[in-house]
């Protein structure tokens, strides 16, 4: 029997580690899944076991691989997406120097508040992202004050997914996307920028700790015999660039165009909108250069969505006999009206970059509110800086789609949420039902780079998935004007708080 051609898509967040494989017209045919082995060292601390990230990577990719042969499917390439920024550190050796730093750690938030305001000004200009803790460059400072021994061991610094495709082909490897969207790229000459390095106070002789940039879907090298022999990778498949999470998923979920906008509820908000590339680029947290020169993503991006559901879930199982799961407190949230009693919530469990020392914080309880009503205005408070993330990127100098706004992950699975999202945002929105959205974006990269023809993976929206703004808009316009005057107010509190 003639084996059937298939490409691999490794998508691994902050949460969990995906390996996925579509067939040559973007059908997903199955996936595995494994929760991520991150380590909360300390409370503004969140680091990565990067052995046991490769193990849990491989054994995911294993289960894959071993039910695509028993199926006659046939990989003929990979890509890796995962998340961006933190800092991935590996030796000559390519073995890791230490833990890695994840992309919600705030130790470094101290640096970013002495960058000179002019300087940060400077930054989001050049590389079109402003400075924010989370960063690369960041931590490579905090490092050089407090662990300068672990830059003395460093040969390479990488991303996520940068570390698991060196695991795949024995060297590493960098892409535009994530080295742009991590503010190290000049837009305009996509290439590594000295300045950075010099705002950040970092010598410029760490630029040669950066590896080489390649296109999201060009070849940067091929499954080694060892890669293969843990993971069940076929020897020798071409493996792409691949590109980070906040890019992958709206590739996966078909905005390709300029003017294009989506919105993923996944741990991260990623908030989106395809924009030409420009001499100035739109005034956002980020901007991630594409395959296609001729555009880019600018985004506004924070660890400010469903994680704030899974911390309540998870706060909610501790006092349970049995686990509540996200899904269940969606369920009780829809007993409440739009509104949640007079409960606010803001979902900055993980921080924001754009709000030092930002907390979560649940503002008008009282005592006849139970976890109904928490739920909902999670679930609201979630949805409301979802909002303020679009409206700042309507007013970056970024063109938006007059037409329906494409809605994946957590709120788009979601009837409930889904609603919620049309109703506070004001726009309509189509829900994007795909389940693994990011490892089909990079597997349509692993694909393009093996020169496969790509028509077939092209999203055909069902106009009967678009939800319309609905009776409760008046009520969510109310709430969005106290959500606005409390987030603007609970900025000097913040401050205070954390000095």
């Amino acid at each position: 029997m003639a084996m059937k051609h298939c490409f691999v898509g490794i998508d691994v967040g902050l949460t969990a580690a995906k390996a996925a494989a579509f067939d040559d017209t973007g059908r997903e045919l199955r996936t595995y899944s494994a929760p991520n082995p991150r380590i909360a060292v300390a409370a503004d601390r969140q680091e990565v076991d990067m052995y046991a990230l490769w193990a849990t990577v491989s054994g995911v990719l294993t289960s894959l691989t071993t039910w695509l042969d028993s199926e006659g499917w046939a990989p003929q390439a990979v890509g890796v997406t995962g998340h961006g920024n933190g800092l991935y550190l590996v030796d000559e050796l390519l073995q890791p120097v230490r833990r890695a730093i994840a992309s919600n750690d705030s130790r470094a938030e101290g640096i970013v508040a002495g960058i000179a305001p002019a300087d940060r000004a400077s930054m989001q200009i050049v590389t079109g992202s402003v400075p924010w803790a989370g960063q690369p460059g960041v931590l490579l400072r905090w490092l050089q004050e407090h662990e300068p021994e672990s830059l003395d061991r460093t040969r390479w610094v990488l991303s996520c997914k940068d570390w698991l495709t060196t695991r795949l082909i024995g060297r590493p490897s960098a892409d535009f996307s994530d080295a742009s969207a991590c503010g190290l790229v000049s837009l305009a000459d996509r290439d590594y920028e000295p300045r950075v390095f010099d705002m950040l106070g970092l010598p410029r002789a760490q630029m040669a700790l950066l590896p080489p940039l390649a296109a999201s879907d060009s070849i940067v090298g091929e499954i080694t015999a060892i890669a293969a022999s843990e993971t069940g990778l076929p020897v020798g498949i071409p493996v792409v660039a691949g590109c980070m999470d906040c890019v992958a998923s709206p590739l996966g979920a078909g905005s390709v165009s300029e003017t294009d906008v989506t919105i993923i509820v996944g741990t991260w908000a990623i908030n989106s909108v395809v924009v030409p590339v420009g001499s100035t680029p739109p005034n956002v947290t980020l901007n991630a250069l594409l395959p296609d020169k001729q555009v880019m993503l600018a985004q506004e991006v924070a660890p400010t969505s469903a994680a704030s559901i899974e911390w309540f879930s998870s706060l909610m199982s501790t006092v349970s006999v049995d686990a509540i799961t996200p899904r269940q407190l969606l369920a009780a949230a829809a007993d409440v009206p739009a509104g949640a009693d007079g409960l606010l919530f803001l979902p900055f469990i993980h921080g924001a970059p754009e709000h030092l020392g930002a907390s979560g914080s649940l503002l008008g309880a009282k005592g006849s509110h139970g976890y109904r009503e928490i739920a909902r205005a999670v679930a609201e408070g979630i949805t409301q800086y979802h909002r303020v993330q679009l409206e700042k990127l309507c007013a970056s100098g970024a063109l938006v789609s007059e037409e329906p706004w494409t809605l994946a992950g957590g709120g788009a699975k979601n009837p409930l949420w889904a609603q919620m999202f049309a109703d506070i945002i004001g726009h309509p929105v189509r829900r994007q039902l795909g389940t693994e959205l990011g490892a089909r974006g990079v597997a349509s990269l692993a694909a393009a780079g093996a020169g496969a023809d790509l028509e077939g993976w092209r999203t055909n929206p069902d106009p009967k998935l678009v939800v319309h703004p609905g009776v409760d808009r008046q009520q969510y316009r109310k709430q969005s004007a106290r959500f606005d005057a409390v987030l603007a107010a609970m900025g000097s509190v913040w401050s205070e708080v954390q000095a």
